[in-house]
């Protein structure tokens, strides 16, 4: 159950927001790298402004020449203009964006030549995800870098993970190959968003063993996620996007286990 929150408790909230900051050595301050990784945002409103071809080219090789398990490669991107997507998907592209890429975990692509690995269905896709989601992230950083924005989306526009069975059908994925995400990119409208609440580094970083999370961390966190989504969506609520979530969930779980190849509760082998 989620903690409500009051009028007062909502302003100590977004006071907590709007202090945030990231927290880097003064020494290190001066780093145009850093800084463009600890000043990215997730931009939800574009500008009409299109890409051009040579820049979204840059964004898709940095995509390319991300890190992956043994060199594997375990990823495939389907890209779309606003027009395409319209094509694919009868729906204006999320947040009038001007180029989107669909990110899969493609364990399918290496079998076609090496086919010496056993049946292991979990690990596929947990190397595939893995691997994947570095490509993402270097396609994030890569367009921040250029003054391109972005969202990646799991569900917006049934476009991620939640929505795999359709994406399957609709992009005519072969098995091995499953939707993770979308990235949505475009040139930002408005003010560069603050920075959404982050846990404290002691709350995700420990030394030599795992520990317990601190409940009033927690609960801190959680009444400014609250806060943060109220204000920046004032016709919605973070309860009312839990469950737009908590009804897809079921459909999409047992998507992904009939795309990965596992069945309920069974592991393979048993």
């Amino acid at each position: 159950m989620l903690p409500k929150l009051g009028p007062l408790g909502f302003v100590r909230s977004l006071l907590r927001i709007l202090r945030g900051r990231p927290q880097v050595p003064s020494s290190l301050a001066d780093s145009a790298a850093l800084q463009l990784v600890l000043q990215r945002r997730t931009v939800r409103g574009f500008t009409g402004r299109s890409i051009p071809d040579d820049v979204f080219a840059a964004i898709l090789e940095a995509g390319r020449l991300a890190p992956s398990t043994v060199n594997l490669q375990t990823w495939t991107f389907v890209t779309f203009t606003p027009d395409s997507w319209r094509e694919t998907f009868g729906a204006t592209m999320p947040f009038r964006g001007q180029r989107a890429v669909i990110v899969m975990g493609d364990a399918h692509r290496a079998r076609t030549v090496l086919d010496v690995f056993p049946a292991s269905p979990l690990v596929e896709y947990t190397v595939a995800v893995m691997n994947a989601s570095l490509a993402a992230m270097n396609m994030n950083i890569a367009a921040e870098a250029l003054g391109v924005a972005s969202v990646m989306l799991s569900e917006t526009g049934r476009s991620g993970f939640l929505d795999a069975g359709y994406l399957k059908e609709q992009l005519a994925l072969p098995d091995g190959v499953f939707p993770l995400m979308t990235i949505v990119f475009g040139y930002p409208k408005g003010p560069r968003p603050l920075m959404p609440p982050k846990l404290p580094l002691a709350q995700i970083c420990f030394e030599g063993r795992y520990r317990e999370p601190d409940r009033a961390v927690m609960v801190d966190w959680l009444a400014q996620m609250m806060a943060g989504y109220k204000a920046s969506r004032p016709t919605s609520s973070f309860e009312s996007q839990l469950r737009v979530y908590l009804a897809k969930i079921g459909r999409a779980e047992a998507d992904l286990q009939a795309m990965v190849g596992v069945s309920k509760g069974v592991l393979p082998g048993q």
